[in-house]
């Protein structure tokens, strides 16, 4: 048995947990659904408020997919009912971050500022023009918006310019030495 996949995913009183015939699961929970559509090789149960995933036989393809559905639905309920957020940092001179409605325009020393649709179902909130806090209820769309952002200007080793996770650690250089 997969370690990952034998578990049963716990959800909350407040969610709703529909399990279609086409073996799709439908997480919804205050103001977010999500959907994880899986393959015929793992199926799914949903009893006494926890989900089950069950695989069909015991082959290398169906163990590593065990363990893959059950992490997805996890997410899928811990993004309806807490979200997922991730925080960006801005480092550097003049480097600044202003949110107003679903576009973002970000300062990052260029000639030109940078704006960023933000797609749907993301929320972003700038904090005193330097810190930018990614949030929504996909795991998989915040982490790719956040690198999104990040790729705009990734932090440099000699100075550690640029934008980066709140979490990173940006390894620094010694710059030139004098010749001898």
């Amino acid at each position: 048995m997969s370690r990952v996949g034998k578990n049963p995913v716990e959800v909350d009183s407040a969610v709703n947990v529909t399990i279609t015939p086409d073996n799709e699961v439908i997480v919804k929970g205050g103001k977010h659904t999500q959907k994880v559509a899986m393959q015929p090789e793992v199926t799914a149960t949903f009893a006494d408020g926890k989900i089950t995933l069950n695989r069909k036989d015991d082959t290398k393809k169906s163990r590593a997919l065990h363990g893959l559905y059950r992490a997805l639905v996890q997410n899928a309920v811990t993004g309806v009912t807490k979200g997922f957020t991730k925080t960006l940092l801005l480092n550097g001179v003049g480097y600044r971050a202003n949110a107003s409605g679903k576009k973002l325009e970000l300062n990052l020393g260029y000639s030109h500022p940078i704006n960023y649709d933000v797609p749907e179902g993301i929320e972003i909130k700038v904090d005193k023009q330097t810190t930018v806090h990614v949030s929504g209820p996909s795991k998989e769309l915040v982490g790719q918006v956040a690198a999104k952002i990040r790729s705009f200007r990734p932090p440099e080793p000699f100075l550690g310019k640029g934008v980066k996770y709140s979490d990173e650690y940006i390894r620094r250089k010694e710059g030139k030495s004098a010749g001898k």
